[in-house]
């Protein structure tokens, strides 16, 4: 008897073959990598197949790789990750695709496939600077018009590169550089031999 992971996996596979980059099925999981060449026609075809049927996208975002974990991270930096469901089976799918380029990351818009990604391609593009072609509303979304970056970056400063206040001269808010003093918060270490203990 299969499972029913053991079920998604080989109607993805059935789906989607030879455009599979790479398949993880971990955690009870599955996670499959796609080209940004094949991503658009993947996402229909999850859609559209009746062996997958995943009518619903529920969550898009993007990611920073340029440091992962506690090794050097290979490859490209910047991936758009997407969550599908399918009502139908009962299956979740994670699917994620790399930017080919980290100096201008750009993949193809889902809007014309699932609505619904409308503004979560404007979050990854607000936060990570991730661009989404065939999008036809990508602006900010979570940030000011006129913030400079995408603060979800891993290069990004914690504290920014401007800050905002009101200028009581002025009469509005005025844009100035940021006047926070960067410090080394060092953690006080407990050291009594029945802490915690009662």
């Amino acid at each position: 008897m299969t499972s029913k992971l053991e079920q998604l996996e080989a109607a993805v596979n059935a789906v989607v073959g030879e455009r599979i980059v790479s398949l993880k099925n971990a955690l009870g999981e599955l996670t499959i990598v796609v080209s940004p060449a094949e991503y658009l026609g993947v996402m229909r075809d999850l859609r559209d197949r009746t062996e997958t049927a995943f009518e619903q996208l529920i969550d898009l975002c993007g990611m920073d790789y340029s440091s992962y974990g506690d090794d050097v991270w290979e490859g490209q930096r910047f991936a758009v990750v997407s969550h599908l469901l399918s009502v139908k089976n009962n299956w979740r799918l994670r699917v994620r695709v790399f930017a080919a380029d980290d100096d201008m990351p750009v993949v193809a818009s889902l809007v014309d496939v699932w609505p619904a990604a409308n503004w979560y391609e404007r979050e990854a593009f607000d936060l990570y600077g991730i661009l989404f072609d065939g999008h036809n509303d990508l602006r900010r979304i979570l940030t000011d018009y006129g913030f400079i970056g995408h603060p979800f970056r891993k290069d990004f400063p914690v504290s920014g590169y401007v800050e905002m206040k009101y200028d009581d001269v002025q009469k509005r808010v005025v844009y100035q550089p940021v006047t926070i003093e960067p410090r080394e918060n060092t953690p006080r270490v407990i050291r009594e031999e029945n802490y915690g203990v009662k």
